[in-house]
């Protein structure tokens, strides 16, 4: 079963994506701002993140510039997911290391379709 790191401060959310990424077979932990999710980056293994840009702490930027930098997590796929939708702030989330940007309130079937597409899960 994939492991994924939901990094949100707002509680409901984490637990939206929880519910949906449970549903499809998928294992899920949560931490909310990017100094916990990066602590649990290193101490958990996770196949994928999927990280909030707008958190107190550390935003989600930071959170992965650091995990880039990272040798032992570098190579982790990473989701960005924010209420800003314009091309600027995807081109910011890709200069930094996203492998995908999705813009909030996010579908069910696409965070599942992305999440299945950077874990290689089939989806069976």
């Amino acid at each position: 079963m994939k492991r994924i790191l939901i990094i949100d401060d707002a509680p409901t959310v984490r637990m939206y994506y929880r519910q949906v990424l449970e549903n499809n077979s998928f294992s899920v932990a949560e931490a909310s701002n990017g100094v916990e999710g990066l602590e649990k980056a290193f101490t958990e293994s996770f196949d994928l993140l999927i990280v909030d840009v707008n958190m107190p702490v550390m935003d989600g930027y930071a959170l992965l510039r650091a995990v880039r930098c990272e040798p032992t997590l570098c190579k982790i796929p990473a989701i960005m997911i924010s209420t800003e939708a314009d091309e600027k702030d995807a081109n910011a989330a890709y200069s930094v290391g996203a492998n995908y940007y999705l813009v909030k309130p996010v579908k069910p079937a696409d965070l599942v379709l992305y999440a299945r597409l950077l874990t290689g899960e089939s989806g069976a």
